[in-house]
This record gives C-alpha cells, sequence and structure tokens, in this order.
C-alpha cells in the first residue's frame, strides 16, 4: 500500500487490533483484499470475516463502542443466522461489514488458507488477508449470484488473476470452481485474462 493509509483500512485496523487483542480470528475480504493481490483501487468498502464465538461478543462490544455504533443484539442475530453485522466509525462514517465465518466446506477451507500480508511498510504492519485464489472464486460466487452484471466484481478477479499469473495455484482454482459450480465462469475469466 502507501506510506499514508487510506482513512478506511486506518479504521478497518483499529477494528483489527480488538479482534487480535480478544483472539478472534479473522481474515481481510473484499475489496482491500483484492486490492492487495491485484490492482489497488480507492474503497471505502471493509470485510472482515470473523471466527466469532457468542462468550465473546460483550467484550468485543465493550472495546468497540467507544469509537463505533455497534449494536450488541444485531451481532448476536448475526452469530445465530451465520451472516453478517456492519460497525460505523463515529468520527468518519466508515463502515466496516463483518461476516461470521460460515459452515460450507469452502467458508472452512478459505479460513485456514488465509495469511498474513503486509498493508503498512514502516512500520510494518500485517493482517490476515484471503488468498488471491479465495478472492477469486469469492467474487466468481457474488458476480454469479449478482446475475453476472456486476463490473466491478469481474473487474476485480480480472486483475487479482493478471497480477498473480503463473503463482495462482490452478488445480485448487478449478477443484472449488467445479465444486461450487463456478466452472463456467472460471474458464471465462482466465481466457479473458
Amino acid at each position: 500500500m502507501t506510506p499514508e493509509l487510506p482513512e478506511a483500512l486506518r479504521v478497518a485496523l483499529t477494528v483489527i487490533d480488538v479482534l487480535e487483542g480478544l483472539g478472534i480470528h479473522y481474515h481481510l475480504g473484499g475489496s482491500y483484499a483484492s486490492s492487495l493481490h491485484g490492482l489497488p483501487r480507492q474503497t471505502q468498502d471493509i470485510d472482515l470475516v470473523v471466527d466469532l464465538e457468542e462468550g465473546v461478543v460483550s467484550a468485543l462490544v465493550s472495546q468497540l463502542t467507544e469509537e463505533f455504533y455497534v449494536d450488541e443484539s444485531t451481532i448476536r442475530r448475526a452469530l445465530k443466522s451465520k451472516s453478517s453485522f456492519n460497525l460505523v466509525h463515529l468520527d468518519s462514517g466508515i463502515k466496516v461489514d463483518l461476516f461470521v465465518l460460515g459452515d460450507e466446506d469452502f467458508d472452512r477451507q478459505e479460513f485456514e488458507r488465509h495469511r498474513p500480508e503486509v498493508v503498512q511498510v514502516d512500520p510494518e504492519r500485517r493482517v490476515i488477508v484471503k488468498t488471491p485464489e479465495d478472492i477469486v472464486l469469492r467474487k466468481l460466487q457474488w458476480y454469479r449470484q449478482g446475475g453476472e452484471v456486476s463490473d466491478r466484481q469481474w473487474t476485480d478477479l480480472l486483475a487479482v488473476i493478471r497480477t498473480q499469473g503463473d503463482r495462482l495455484d490452478l488445480v485448487y482454482l478449478e477443484q472449488w470452481a467445479e465444486r461450487l459450480e463456478l466452472s463456467d465462469l472460471l474458464e471465462r475469466a482466465l481466457r479473458t485474462e
């Protein structure tokens, strides 16, 4: 990234500090993750996937309340339904979406594969980020679910494919694309690239 962190990423790092302090496993996904592995682009969209247990919800709320609008009952509902909730940074209005880790095989697989990536150089700061392959697969899912019309999803995943090139694990991509019924889209994306 750049020496001066974008405000949205600074806000996300505040949340990540709390998650790490509470021992909550997470990874950065969405547009920031695809920017790290593809082409950087300006975004206010911060997505974190969290492996959240009910026993830490009150502590999480307590530690975030000073800087964020956070609703404990919404978090508890999201935890039960394996859905998402958001935090709104009070000073900037920046929203951080937290997605509760799902129970599907792919949810677990991508969570096991995530890895630390540098998001700031001086001083060095690393956060846990989805792998490029899992970003491509997830964006293919979102593209399909959105009726295959989202230029943003398609452009992001193509940028990751182009930037990563031969470093991508094509066997992994093809196996999961088949399981997720995305083989046609993956094939198209690899051809387009």
